[in-house]
C-alpha cells in the first residue's frame, strides 16, 4: 500500500460503473438493482455495461433496462475478445471522472464501492479492494496467494497486494493506460507505473449466486505469464545465467564422460532458452496487433476506429 498520497483532491464524485460481462443473463437484472440502489445518490451516476459477446440473453437484458433508465449505457462487442479488452473498452467510454470496475458476478457487493469512494477523498488516483473473507475455492484461492509471492517478492514486480479488479479510478488515468496499447496489457502492474497515489481498502466477499465463473485455468496461467514475462527483466536474466553457465558445464562433462553432470547442464540450458523464447513471445505481442476489441452495437457515441465496418448495427 503506497501510504504517501498526491496532495490533489478529487475531481468529484460522478461516477460510471463499468459492468464487464460475459453470459452473465442472470445476473444483469441484480447487478443494476444492486448499482442503482447502492450509487444512485453519487452525482451523475453512469452504468456501463460491456458485453463481450456473450452467447445469451445478457445483450437483451441489458436493452430492456437501458430503454427504462437513461443512466444506463452499453457496448456489445462483435465477438468475445477477453475481459481486458471489455473493461479497456467501458474505461475508454465512460462519461464520467471516475470509473468503478464492478464484475457482473456480483461478488463485491457494490455497496462496498463506498468504502473505495471514501479512501478516493483523500487524494488518490486508485483504490484497488482487497477480499476479506474470500468466497471462492481454496484451489483459486492458494493460486492467488503464490501468483501474488511469485510477482512481488521473486520478480519484483511492483503490483498492489492483493489488489482485485474491483477498483476505483480517475477516468484519465484508466484511459491513458488502455491507449498504451501494450502487448502484455495487465493494468494492476501499470498502473503503479504511472502513479504512486494508490491504495487499498479491505472489503466485503461473497459467493456467486448465479451462472459459473468463466476464469479457466488456461486464462489464469496465459494471464500470469503476461505478468512475469511482460513485466520483470528477471526470467531473461535467470535465462542468460542458465545458458552462459549451464552450456560451458555440458561441454566439460562431454569431454570428462560425466553422464549425470552434462545431463544437469544441459537441461539448464534448455531451461534458460526456453525462458528467452518465452520472453521473446511477449515482446513480440508488442508489436503492430488486430484492435483490442470491435463494437457492433451500443447506445453511446463510438469511434469509428471501434466500430466493426465502421457503423453499429
Amino acid at each position: 500500500m503506497n501510504e504517501h498520497p498526491l496532495p490533489v483532491p478529487p475531481d468529484g464524485l460522478a461516477l460510471t460503473v463499468v459492468v464487464p460481462c460475459l453470459n452473465e443473463a442472470d445476473n444483469i437484472p441484480d447487478t443494476y438493482r444492486e448499482i442503482a440502489d447502492a450509487l444512485g445518490d453519487q452525482a451523475d451516476l453512469e452504468i456501463l455495461f460491456v458485453d463481450d459477446g456473450s452467447t445469451d440473453e445478457t445483450l437483451a437484458r441489458i436493452r430492456v433496462i437501458a430503454e427504462s433508465d437513461d443512466r444506463v449505457s452499453f457496448l456489445s462487442f462483435s465477438r468475445n475478445f477477453g475481459v481486458e479488452a471489455a473493461f479497456s473498452a467501458g474505461y475508454r467510454y465512460a462519461r464520467n471522472p471516475w470509473v468503478l470496475h464492478l464484475d457482473a458476478d456480483l461478488q463485491f457487493p457494490p455497496a462496498e464501492a463506498k468504502l473505495l469512494i471514501e479512501r478516493a477523498a483523500d487524494g488518490y488516483d486508485a483504490v484497488f479492494g482487497i477480499r476479506v473473507d474470500r468466497k471462492d475455492p481454496w484451489p483459486r484461492r492458494t493460486a492467488s496467494i503464490v501468483h501474488d509471492w511469485l510477482a512481488r517478492r521473486l520478480l519484483g514486480i511492483e503490483i498492489p497486494p492483493r489488489a482485485t479488479t474491483f477498483r476505483l479510478v480517475r477516468t484519465e488515468i484508466a484511459r491513458r493506460i488502455v491507449d498504451l496499447r501494450l502487448g502484455t496489457p495487465y493494468f494492476l502492474a501499470t498502473l503503479p507505473r504511472l502513479t504512486r497515489a494508490w491504495t487499498t481498502v479491505p472489503t466485503a466477499h461473497r459467493p456467486r449466486a448465479h451462472g459459473s465463473s468463466k476464469v479457466t485455468v488456461r486464462g489464469l496461467a496465459r494471464h500470469s505469464l503476461d505478468l512475469f514475462f511482460g513485466f520483470s527483466s528477471r526470467p531473461i536474466s535467470a535465462a542468460v545465467w542458465a545458458g552462459l553457465i549451464g552450456l560451458p558445464v555440458a561441454l566439460l562433462a562431454g569431454f570428462t564422460g560425466s553422464t549425470a553432470l552434462f545431463g544437469l547442464a544441459l537441461a539448464a540450458a534448455l531451461f534458460g532458452l526456453a525462458l528467452v523464447a518465452r520472453t521473446l513471445l511477449h515482446i513480440s505481442r508488442g508489436q503492430a496487433r488486430p484492435p483490442l476489441f470491435l463494437v457492433r452495437e451500443a447506445n453511446v457515441p463510438v469511434d469509428s476506429m471501434d466500430l466493426l465496418a465502421g457503423r453499429i448495427s
